[in-house]
């Protein structure tokens, strides 16, 4: 299972994003990946999974299906993303 976030470095939800990923490595120990949808793989991800609106956080089983997703501001607590983290 992994969890990505996928933002746009240049947007204005950026800093909360940075902010939430520094957190969450800090009280979990866990490094979340990032997807740029506005690069060649996150652009792939984005359509494989249908997502349109950033941030969004994603929960991906190792067989590729969505386990769950959070769309945009606020992001969802820690405790929610991390139950999806092995």
């Amino acid at each position: 299972m992994k969890v990505v976030i996928v933002y746009k470095n240049d947007s204005d939800h950026a800093r909360p994003v940075l902010d939430y990923l520094r957190d969450f490595e800090h009280q979990t120990g866990h490094v979340l990946e990032t997807l740029d949808p506005d690069q060649p793989d996150g652009e792939q991800f984005c359509r494989a999974y249908d997502i349109v609106a950033y941030p969004t956080v994603i929960a991906v089983a190792d067989d590729s299906t969505m386990q769950n997703t959070w769309v945009g501001l606020p992001l969802p607590t820690i405790s929610e993303v991390s139950y999806y983290i092995q």
